[in-house]
């Protein structure tokens, strides 16, 4: 059994429910322990699981939030660099699965939330309990 940490920018409570309830439910189906945390936005996820590394306290994360397109350039900012921050952190060496998913609008961001469409949440955790198992195959 690992131990997770669900990090999850709170930020639409709607959507990000049905992200957690995802991958609440792949982690939980799979037997591993997890603690959640809540950060203001996607940007902030990338050094809550850094700190949180540090920590020495869980063996793999599940990054988590909704980034949908409004009218400035702040969306690029925010996928590119959240999605950059947790690619540095798999490089690494760090079990992270990416599940902030980024949309141009809300119907999309519904669809990939749905843990009975695209499950983005159970994906995510599924992606980082397969990347906790490489880590121990090659430690």
């Amino acid at each position: 059994m690992a131990k997770f940490l669900i990090v999850e920018a709170r930020f639409y409570d709607q959507l990000n429910d049905m992200l957690l309830d995802g991958a609440i439910t792949a982690l939980e189906a799979a037997g591993h322990a997890y603690e959640k945390l809540t950060v203001p936005g996607a940007l902030e996820v990338p050094g809550a699981i850094s700190l949180a590394i540090d920590s020495g306290q869980f063996d793999g994360f599940v990054a988590l939030g909704v980034v949908l397109r409004g009218e400035t350039y702040h969306f690029e900012i925010v996928s590119n660099e959240s999605a950059r921050g947790i690619m540095a952190l798999t490089l690494d060496g760090a079990a992270v699965g990416n599940g902030i998913i980024t949309v141009e609008n809300e119907a999309q961001a519904l669809a990939r939330a749905d843990k009975g469409q695209k499950d983005k949440g159970g994906e995510a955790a599924k992606a980082a309990m397969a990347v906790v198992e490489l880590v121990q195959k090659f430690s």
